[in-house]
């Protein structure tokens, strides 16, 4: 009988808080398994050359050159130290053939256009540090400018009136309780100020180990700045539910949905 993996021994002093953010925030496997569906689906072909905008340690780009032979993946984030961590705890795991087909810039987003991609994503709402409709716009324009003729523009966002509320969400993970707190939200410009935490069995805690300075984006408001950017198409995919009321994995395309208390949904340009 196989013996079971030890539970990991997590504290404050000893445990990397990006060990903790992949393992209580990312999910590339579901990340690259949508992208895929919606660009296959639409062009009746695979794509092969992705951008993961925003990328910190690059977990998603990683996965993405594992699902194809072609499959080249380029990651920009503006943090040296968070890509460097990825090139040691992520791009060398991967065999030596992968790795160089993982290209990794530490620029700006609004300063690449190319090489032109078949998908640019940006996930776990990074983009949300755009307050401005003109800074959002000037963004999505840059992406737009980045894009193949025949490519998608894909990023994830959430929301519900529980988004709105000053809170705390604990969620148990694998050896650390991970919680996301909402210190701040001011309704009349919709910024918001969250943090996430993370405790441990042995009662030390690790506070503030990300923080995030956003606006709340609408769904409507992030397809309208798509379509100022000049993207011609978008589409939104609502997240199914389960008979407990929580979200099921499932991202469908949709024009109307329930308004609930928390939601995440992806949306998709088409330039």
């Amino acid at each position: 009988m196989k013996k079971r993996a030890p539970r990991p021994q997590y504290t404050a002093r000893t445990a990397d808080k990006q060990i903790l953010y992949q393992n209580s925030v990312q999910a590339p496997d579901a990340e690259v398994a949508f992208c895929r569906r919606i660009y296959k689906k639409r062009y009746g072909v695979e794509a092969t050359l992705f951008r993961e905008d925003f990328c910190g340690t690059f977990l998603i780009s990683c996965d993405w050159v594992k699902r194809g032979p072609k499959n080249q993946a380029w990651g920009i984030d503006l943090d040296q130290p968070t890509l460097d961590w990825g090139r040691k705890h992520n791009l060398s795991k991967l065999k030596p053939a992968l790795q160089k087909r993982v290209h990794i810039l530490n620029q700006n987003v609004l300063d690449v256009t190319k090489p032109k991609m078949h998908i640019v994503g940006a996930f776990n709402f990074s983009y949300f540090i755009f307050k401005s409709p003109v800074e959002l716009i000037a963004y999505f324009s840059k992406v737009r400018k980045s894009l193949a003729p025949k490519s998608i523009f894909v990023v994830d966002a959430y929301g519900g009136y529980d988004s709105q509320k000053v809170m705390q969400d604990t969620r148990k993970c694998e050896g650390f309780t991970y919680i996301w707190d909402q210190a701040e939200y001011n309704p009349l410009t919709d910024e918001t100020l969250c943090h996430i935490h993370f405790h441990f069995p042995d009662g030390t805690r690790m506070r503030k180990a990300f923080t995030y300075d956003w606006r709340l984006w609408t769904l409507g408001g992030i397809r309208d700045a798509m379509k100022a950017a000049g993207f011609r198409e978008t589409e939104a995919y609502w997240e199914g539910t389960m008979n407990n009321g929580e979200g099921d994995g499932i991202f469908r395309k949709a024009e109307r949905a329930e308004n609930c208390g928390a939601w995440t949904a992806y949306i998709v340009g088409i330039p």
